[in-house]
């Protein structure tokens, strides 16, 4: 399989001949047709013909059954000489015109060695950003600017030194926070970097944040450049909104020397559907990975904009697994995460992981301070195993914070 990427789809169809079926994308996805080609072009076109890996039928069974319930997984292996080393390449080859044929869904994504060979990875990935932070004992813990439209720099200032003091990792801008008069991202870099350092004076940490990248592609790397020049050490990216490549250019670019964290924002038009689009771990865990982000947002399964468990273990995986040849990329499952749950975060994550909250630390009854203080302490907890009711009792952040969004589920 070193010569030929592969790609796994779901069918749901209650009478197809699916190995039929899987004959038909096979040759449709790559020489287009084959009975009728002449045995002379058959045999100059075989190099370019996909191949049927793998067909696994699944028969509804039991009373009640209803239509849509007989499926089956597909595995088809694409030859690299068909498609340049790009994943825009990729994603035609694989799925371009197949994708509006009935109900399938994209679930998984193999990559050949030679494809791979284009693709360095993230630049700093997990153990990177934990260098940079000098943490490599715990989960990380991040705090998120909310309701800045409109702020000026001073107010954006005021309310990041808040979150800084109250001992967080990371800070990142709010995906929304695009160019404007009042905070122009040069600014906001300058102003949030000297805040960074005055509440370092205080807390002892090192402290990162991701600004907001965003404006015409053309002038991406330049808007990199500006902020970086202005002391900008970690960049936020809304990849699914620019592209894959665009993310690849800008990680494997050697002046965008900081940490790029990957936004999910339009992930719910790919993934949601159990018949159509892309699986969350293809669009949020390989091709992220792959394209080069350090670390990667997704939905938790706690909160708000929830997710299915089994589609955040999936997520996590592929972000970790050594499968791929490249630094792995850190998991930060995010929305609805309060104090309370940072046990369950760290028993389904485990340490490698980034407790990201915004209304969990803004919205802390004693202020923003202490709410990345109780998210601190509960993570201090966890990792001792001492149950957070316990920990409280000498804690008055975290007890606020339990009081108001309550423990474990």
């Amino acid at each position: 399989m070193n010569n030929m990427c592969t790609a796994t789809y779901r069918l749901h169809d209650d009478h197809a001949d699916f190995r039929k079926k899987a004959q038909s994308i096979a040759i449709g996805m790559t020489v287009g047709s084959w009975t009728e080609l002449p045995q002379a072009q058959r045999e100059a076109m075989q190099k370019h013909l996909g191949e049927v890996i793998n067909v696994e039928v699944y028969e509804a069974e039991g009373v009640g059954v209803g239509a849509g319930e007989r499926y089956a997984d597909i595995t088809i292996g694409y030859p690299d000489v068909n498609f340049s080393r790009d994943i825009p390449a990729l994603l035609v080859t694989v799925f371009g015109k197949i994708s509006m044929d009935g109900r399938i869904k994209l679930t998984k994504l193999g990559f050949s060695d030679g494809f791979l060979s284009a693709f360095p990875g993230p630049k700093f990935g997990l153990n990177g950003v934990r260098d940079l932070l000098e943490v490599h004992d715990r989960p990380l813990l991040m705090s998120i600017f909310k309701s800045v439209i409109g702020l000026d720099a001073d107010e954006l200032r005021e309310q990041f030194i808040r979150q800084a003091l109250g001992g967080v990792d990371l800070i990142k801008d709010d995906e929304i926070l695009f160019e404007n008069k009042l905070t122009p991202i040069e600014k906001r870099v300058e102003v949030c970097m000297k805040a960074a350092e005055q509440a370092r004076q205080e807390t002892g940490k090192k402290l990162l944040y991701a600004t907001n990248l965003t404006g015409p592609t053309s002038r991406l790397k330049q808007q990199a450049e500006h902020a970086i020049g202005a002391g900008a050490n970690a960049l936020l990216f809304n990849v699914l909104s620019y592209g894959y490549d665009v993310l690849h250019e800008l990680s494997s670019d050697p002046d965008i020397n900081v940490p790029i964290m990957a936004h999910p924002a339009l992930a719910g038009a790919l993934y949601p559907s159990p018949h159509y689009g892309i699986s969350a771990s293809v669009v949020l865990g390989q091709l992220m990975r792959l394209a080069g982000a350090d670390l990667v947002l997704f939905p938790s399964p706690y909160g708000s904009v929830t997710m299915p468990k089994e589609e955040n273990m999936a997520i996590t995986e592929q972000l970790l697994s050594s499968d791929l040849p490249m630094r792995t990329s850190m998991p930060v499952p995010s929305a609805g995460i309060h104090p309370g749950l940072v046990p369950m975060i760290l028993r389904d994550f485990g340490n490698d992981v980034i407790v990201n909250a915004g209304g969990g630390i803004h919205g802390h009854p004693m202020g923003t301070e202490a709410g990345g203080r109780a998210f601190l302490q509960a993570i201090e907890a966890a990792g001792r195993s001492i149950p957070l009711a316990e920990y409280a009792v000498e804690h008055p952040e975290l007890q606020s914070a339990l009081d108001l969004w309550g423990g474990e589920r």
